[in-house]
This record gives structure tokens, C-alpha cells and sequence, in this order.
């Protein structure tokens, strides 16, 4: 297990990457949108993970809610797991609260939100990467 991205979310990318880019020297390494998250994603690798800037496509979804209720900032801690079922299984063993089913992207990469009421007020999101 390690963090695969600590996701920041921002009312606006085009404004946000200069802090990372310029000020930080952060590479952009990858823009794209998530339609089914509803989230426009700018990735800035650093070492084994990432930051992960999301602005919403729509203010009414989660990220939209979120910026609304709470501000721009660190939305979710990501994790890889290797197994994301039994990752959850022991954690809902343990009494951990699910915010979500297990979903997959496009690429195969699975993942699932544990619920921050679980968590001690942090969203988690578990990853699973294809097998190679």
C-alpha cells in the first residue's frame, strides 16, 4: 500500500496550475476529463504519487457540492491496495462505513470511497490498478 494522490479540489484548473507548475516546478503530467465523476483532472506527478487537481463540470456535483460547502482544498487521500475487495471486507470487518460500491474506470482501474464518518473526517478512496 502506498498513496497513489491526495486530490485538491479547485473552482478553476487554468488558475490553479501556475501555483503547482510555476511556483512549485511541478510538470504537468496529464489533463483530461472523468465524465462519469463529472471532473475535469489535472495530474502532477511527485515521486510514486500524485496531486490531482479536480474542477467540477457541474457545480452540482460532489466536487461542485464540496467547493460550495467547504472551499477550494484537499478533497480525498487516495491509496493503492492490491486487492480492493478484500481491502473493503476488512475494513467493513472492522466496522468502516463504505461511501461507495466498487467502481471502474475505462482503463480497468477499480476504486471505492470509504466513508470520512469512518475515517476520522477524511474521504479515502481505495485504488486498484489492472494487473499487469
Amino acid at each position: 500500500m502506498h498513496v497513489h494522490h491526495i486530490a485538491i479540489a479547485v473552482q478553476d484548473l487554468d488558475a490553479a496550475l501556475p501555483f503547482y507548475s510555476d511556483a512549485l516546478g511541478m510538470v504537468l503530467g496529464e489533463r483530461h476529463t472523468v465524465p462519469e465523476e463529472g471532473v475535469e483532472v489535472a495530474i502532477l506527478p511527485v515521486g510514486d504519487s500524485e496531486i490531482e487537481l479536480l474542477e467540477p463540470l457541474d457545480p452540482g456535483n460532489s466536487i461542485g457540492r464540496f467547493l460550495e460547502k467547504r472551499g477550494e482544498g484537499i478533497h480525498h487521500i487516495c491509496i493503492l491496495v492490491d486487492d480492493i475487495e478484500a481491502t473493503i471486507e476488512q475494513l467493513v470487518q472492522t466496522g468502516a462505513q463504505m461511501a461507495t460500491e466498487v467502481r471502474e474506470h475505462p482503463n480497468g482501474t477499480r476504486y471505492a470511497f470509504v466513508h470520512p464518518k469512518s475515517s476520522h473526517g477524511v474521504l479515502l478512496e481505495l485504488y486498484e490498478q489492472p494487473k499487469a
